[in-house]
């Protein structure tokens, strides 16, 4: 054999069946003639000269001889809420370890195909048995989008240095974490209590998916309501004004916005296969409509109404 080549030694202690089970639904190929040992899967590759030995550790969830598949107590620690948290927050501190470029694809696609989107949630819960997010690199750019967007709305505005910066802390912490908390905490109690098709500790909604669904659907809103539509508050199409066209530009970017919240929240519940009648999440558009319609008729300026906020905010 010349040098380099790699033996691979796979032990094995369960049953074949269970395991090419458990593989297939990970969309891999069953192993022909060797079962892989669920409780360690450890594979010891050796060069013939450079004798350099090199372990994989745990790559499958472990189970127990008499657990029915249930996961070991290595695993269950590994799989814990606490856990995940702790990793999402540690990887939040290490910009190295965060996938930039996937995040930004996630975001152009949420305009165009947020489908595509939700079907990368269902290889991660695959490959990493979790459906939330493990990588803040989206929050991440999600926060730099709002500082920078909100610094526009106190240009837009007319508001100084000072005014910008309590501007910037209340958009951050009351508007996106605050809202984004309690709105992502309601649709985890609502979805658990009253979606699941049969209530069970295996099946639940976890909290983390339900806020990275959250962010999901804030991003195009934040996007039109706080980038595009700074172009038309005092230019092209002056909205903060009391003239017909200006309410129905502006309340028009409002209606696509928040249509565009609902729609892809709808999604993020509608992508989770143990979740039933999540097409509810679709009638609020029905009152969306008929709000957009009482307001461009009565002179209802919803734009007009922000900026008053947002100064009233800062005074």
């Amino acid at each position: 054999m010349d040098t380099g080549s790699i033996y691979v030694f796979i032990f094995a202690t369960v049953q074949e069946a269970s395991t090419n089970s458990y593989i297939n639904e990970l969309g891999l190929s069953p192993v022909k003639e060797c079962s892989i040992n669920s409780s360690l899967f450890k594979s010891i590759m050796s060069a013939q000269q450079g004798r350099t030995t090199l372990t994989i550790g745990t790559m499958l969830p472990t189970t127990s001889p008499n657990s029915n598949g249930a996961l070991g107590s290595a695993d269950n620690a590994r799989h814990t809420a606490g856990f995940k948290r702790y990793k999402y927050l540690r990887r939040l501190l290490h910009l190295g370890q965060m996938d930039f470029d996937f995040a930004v694809w996630q975001m152009l696609y949420l305009f165009t195909s947020p489908q595509r989107v939700y079907r990368n949630f269902h290889y991660r819960k695959q490959t990493k048995d979790q459906w939330a997010r493990d990588d803040p690199a989206f929050l991440v750019l999600l926060g730099i989008w709002l500082c920078v967007s909100t610094v526009g709305f106190g240009l837009v505005l007319d508001m100084g240095v000072l005014e910008t910066l309590k501007l910037l802390l209340w958009v951050v912490f009351v508007d996106c974490i605050g809202v984004g908390l309690l709105i992502s905490t309601l649709m985890w109690v609502i979805s658990n209590k009253y979606l699941l098709k049969q209530p069970s500790r295996n099946f639940d909604v976890e909290w983390g998916y339900a806020f990275d669904v959250h962010l999901n659907a804030f991003y195009p809103l934040l996007v039109i309501l706080h980038f595009l539509q700074l172009f038309f508050i005092n230019h092209i199409v002056v909205i903060n004004s009391d003239w017909f066209v200006g309410c129905f530009v502006g309340n028009t970017l409002w209606l696509i916005a928040i249509g565009y919240y609902l729609y892809i929240t709808f999604l993020g519940y509608n992508a989770l296969p143990f979740l039933k009648n999540t097409v509810v999440l679709l009638y609020p558009f029905a009152l969306l409509v008929l709000v957009y319609v009482l307001s461009v008729s009565l002179g209802w300026n919803f734009t007009k109404g922000l900026c008053w906020f947002y100064k009233f905010r800062v005074q």
